[in-house]
């Protein structure tokens, strides 16, 4: 499937992507912001995903809570999410809402600050706060999304750190840093606005000139530090972590090619191939055939800068240690490098792949943010149109390449959950070169 897109750019720098289908009558907005927690400097970690909060609480022309009012009232949906190097914000709405949408982004983008109190701030710290400690803190194997890449990048590198931030951090925040923040990042130029779905193109070119050209350009945000790294870790890194949990979880990961590059296809085949589907090797051998996994499955984290990461993640059955669960994984990782891959794996993983993207596609909410993306991380929506022929392209001979190079012992991280009272009770966790982390 070829999806339209037509784009331009305001003089403010705002790059605009349109996608116009009118098979349903809905339109989604889609706005990404170039600014993640890797933007975060030291003592304000999780200040991205706090902004993100901060950004419903009104602006100066919308009250606070209001932007999720008028859109509901209208028949939409809409959210906003944060991640290691964007945060976006979404709505989809009856085709005929296309004009609230737009104003209510564009209102928030250049009149926020007028609208920003230190009872807003404080809320909403409060609101992040228990937000950690729900999903994070007290949630079985909740810690996973910051420990693992703490485990997978250095202490200096922008992605070490946690997304939703320390308590520590989140208390020091002040209104002052929230509006140094805005100016820096929230600004046109460092935005990409996606529409798709039942629209006119030239109605909305002329409401997204008039709702987002007046507002200025932005001063140049700091530039991020060098973020390359060498293309495996050196060593097998392996943190345990005891936790209020019934059946131990791996968390293994590989440093793998960024997202968008030639090698990239080839390492989220290997991931399909391994954890994608009942007949991938993760779930064929550990969870029907050796019945010691529930779960398990592989993903990539889609990072475009420095390294992304490559992940299997296993869920093991009653009675079954945490040293069963790494030591079958490792086993059946070694037996894919060892032997490679056959042709109809690979064919299988693409065409899940290629299912699921196509799929994906039928949305107009989801190809607003796919849009969002490639603009985003390589300046060029138009590569959406790219990404099945990438896929297809990818051989059995080069998964396997892949797989030999990067998938070996001396470029493994593993995160590991056991119970704790088998910790308690000396029961676990015999591994050599293991880090109990508390």
């Amino acid at each position: 499937m070829r999806i339209p897109i037509e784009t331009f750019r305001l003089d403010n720098g705002l790059l605009v992507t349109l996608s116009e289908d009118h098979t349903a009558p809905i339109v989604a907005v889609n706005l990404w912001y170039h600014v993640g927690s890797a933007n975060e400097r030291a003592g304000r970690t999780g200040f991205a995903h706090l902004f993100e909060h901060m950004l419903f609480q009104g602006s100066a022309n919308v009250a606070a809570n209001e932007h999720f009012e008028l859109v509901q009232r209208a028949g939409g949906t809409l959210n906003g999410s944060t991640w290691l190097d964007r945060t976006n914000y979404f709505e989809t709405l009856p085709s005929n809402q296309l004009a609230l949408a737009l104003w209510l982004e564009a209102d928030r983008m250049g009149a926020l600050l007028p609208a920003m109190t230190q009872q807003k701030l404080d809320t909403q710290r409060d609101v992040v706060k228990n937000e950690r400690r729900w999903s994070v803190d007290n949630q079985p194997y909740g810690t996973w999304w910051e420990r693992l890449p703490a485990l997978a990048y250095p202490p200096d590198h922008p992605f070490h750190h946690s997304l939703i931030g320390s308590m520590e951090d989140l208390t020091a925040a002040s209104l002052e840093d929230v509006e140094h923040f805005f100016a820096t990042f929230y600004t046109p130029d460092n935005a990409v606005l996606s529409i798709a779905g039942d629209f006119d193109p030239s109605e909305a070119r002329e409401l997204v000139r008039r709702h987002f050209g007046p507002i200025p350009r932005g001063a140049r945000k700091p530039p991020l530090p060098d973020m390359s790294l060498p293309d495996r870790f050196g060593r097998w890194l392996r943190a345990t972590v005891p936790d209020e949990v019934m059946v131990p979880r791996l968390f293994l990961a590989f440093r793998s090619p960024v997202f968008g590059s030639e090698e990239y296809y080839s390492a989220s085949v290997a991931s399909a191939i391994l954890g994608v589907g009942k007949s991938s090797r993760l779930q064929r051998v550990l969870v029907r055939e050796r019945e010691i996994a529930s779960e398990a499955t592989g993903f990539t984290f889609d990072l475009s800068k420095g390294a992304d990461l490559l992940v299997l993640d296993v869920t093991g059955r009653p009675e079954v240690s945490g040293d069963t669960i790494e030591g079958a994984v490792g086993d059946l990782v070694d037996d894919l490098r060892t032997n490679g891959v056959s042709r109809e794996e690979v064919e299988r993983a693409i065409a899940l792949v290629e299912t699921a993207f196509v799929t994906s596609m039928q949305s107009a909410g989801e190809r607003a943010d796919k849009l969002s993306m490639f603009a985003t991380y390589f300046g060029d929506p138009s590569l959406i149109n790219d990404q099945v022929d990438r896929y297809r392209a990818v051989t059995a001979e080069q998964v396997t390449q892949f797989a030999r190079a990067r998938l070996g012992k001396d470029n493994r991280a593993s995160l590991l959950y056991v119970p704790a009272s088998a910790a308690r009770s000396g029961v676990v966790e015999t591994r050599a070169a293991a880090e109990v982390v508390s």
